[in-house]
């Protein structure tokens, strides 16, 4: 017998890795997006509603699933389920981040004037712009039928996004604190708010749906939307009632 033949035959064979947890620890890494840390318990909530927004915003309401959203975090597909209970619960978290980050773009857009008319304006825009830089989230939050109003992340944000649209327009009155249910409103506060709302959600709603370019093909040469908006709130956002 060879020298190479004796070495095959008494090199001993390689020892198979055991099954368990670290064979599932290796296979969840597998699955985890390349150059993505492990998860520590207490992120994970966190981390699924921010895969959950990217799936959003890349394939559409119709795409967000649970288990897409695992997919997304390199997470089991149970997962979702256990923080949120169902797709709905999951929605309702997201739509209420979605409330606060445009709640605070259109807050800090309002800051940037003095004058009540200007700060209504600003927070128009900021409002438009929202929804052209998220319109996933943006369609996401004002999807009713998809989402639990009764959770309180959810129902808080959308009142204090109402009650900064409401300051915005004016009606005579301040924002009411947290916490506390907001006063009733007259006839005439009540219609400058729905007038306002209307104008600005109708608008964005054509501008992302795309029904406005017929319009913005017959504008002035170097007139673009923004000059569209502005001129539209200059006409129909007059002096609100009270100021």
């Amino acid at each position: 017998m060879t020298r190479s033949s004796r070495e095959r035959t008494t090199r001993p064979a390689a020892k198979r890795r055991p099954a368990g947890p670290v064979a599932a620890t290796a296979a969840a890494r597998r699955r985890r997006p390349l150059g993505e840390a492990p998860y520590h318990h207490g992120d994970l909530h966190d981390a699924l509603l921010a895969a959950a927004e990217r799936v959003l915003e890349r394939d559409g309401m119709p795409g967000l699933t649970l288990r897409a959203v695992a997919r997304e975090a390199g997470v089991s597909h149970a997962a979702p389920t256990h923080h949120f209970g169902d797709l709905t619960g999951l929605l309702s978290e997201l739509a209420a981040i979605g409330f606060r980050r445009f709640n605070a773009a259109m807050a800090a857009a309002g800051n940037t004037e003095t004058l009540p008319l200007m700060k209504a304006m600003a927070r128009a825009k900021a409002y438009v712009a929202y929804a052209q830089a998220r319109p996933g989230m943006y369609g996401l939050m004002f999807r009713t039928e998809r989402l639990d109003m009764t959770r309180p992340s959810l129902r808080e944000a959308a009142s204090a996004s109402f009650e900064g649209l409401a300051s915005a327009v004016g009606a005579g009155r301040k924002p009411t604190p947290s916490g506390e249910a907001p006063p009733p409103l007259s006839l005439d506060q009540a219609a400058a708010i729905a007038r306002a709302w209307s104008l600005v959600h109708g608008f964005t709603t054509l501008l992302l749906d795309g029904r406005l370019k017929d319009i913005q093909r017959r504008l002035p040469e170097g007139t673009g939307v923004d000059q569209l908006l502005d001129a539209m709130l200059r006409s129909t956002v007059s002096r609100p009632p009270g100021q």
